[in-house]
Formats: C-alpha cells, structure tokens, sequence
C-alpha cells in the first residue's frame, strides 16, 4: 500500500519531501532566508535541533538546544508577514508561528535576521515583536 504523502508543515503546497524535507537532510541548500525560515519552523515541528543548530550561523550559535519544553509544544502553523528582497548577503523575515502548550494556543513573532557565508544562507537573531 501506498504512503500517503505528507503535507510540509511550513505551509507551502507541497509535500515535505518535495519542500523541507531535503533541506533538513543536507541534500538541498535553503536558497532564500525565507526558504531558511521555513525549514527551520519545520525543524522545530520534528523536533531536530542539529538541523537547528547547523543553521545558525556560528557566530551567534548556542553550544546547545533543547526542545524537551513541558508541557511540550506542538506548532499548528507557520505565517510569513513580510520577506523582503536580500541585501546583498543579509536578508530578514518577519514570521508568526502558532502553538499550543499546555492546553494553551499562542504565537511567536518575530523580526529574523539572516546572512549568506560562503554562499549558505544562516539564521543570525531575531527580534520578538508585538502583536
């Protein structure tokens, strides 16, 4: 029997292994700071923190990540808000990222920065906004 094919939870129309999916395997460089931005909400929905980690750039990396969060999280769904064209090789994206926690909805939103090293694009920082 055939798999039914799984939809990506970045919100594209397409399914994970035609979007994130090879990104998060190596397979495949995120060309954009948004495609970046995606593959990384995506990692946090599955809960790969080495992806997280290998793309963040290493200036501002943490030694570490932990995604064992209690009461755990669970991401219903990933908003681009803006993208703006690249600068050169800085980019940012303002997301909005929806939860549910402890019984509890919520979002994140967040100003990111990224930059291209070595032709890869890298999650720098990012500034939490107001809703």
């Amino acid at each position: 029997m055939k798999k039914k094919p799984t939809p990506c939870p970045c919100g594209r129309p397409a399914t994970f292994d035609a979007c994130c999916g090879p990104v998060l395997a190596g397979e495949r460089s995120a060309d954009t700071p948004e495609t970046l931005m995606r593959s990384r909400y995506t990692a946090f929905t599955r809960g790969d923190a080495t992806y997280l980690l290998a793309s963040w750039h290493p200036d501002t990396r943490p030694d570490s990540l932990s995604l064992n969060d209690e009461p755990p999280m669970r991401w219903l769904g990933l908003t681009i808000a803006s993208a703006p064209p690249t600068d050169g090789d800085v980019g940012t994206v303002t997301f909005i990222a929806r939860y549910r926690s402890g019984g509890r909805a919520g979002q994140i939103r967040e100003r990111s920065r990224f930059r291209r090293q070595n032709g890869r694009w890298f999650y720098v920082d990012g500034e939490f906004q107001d809703d």
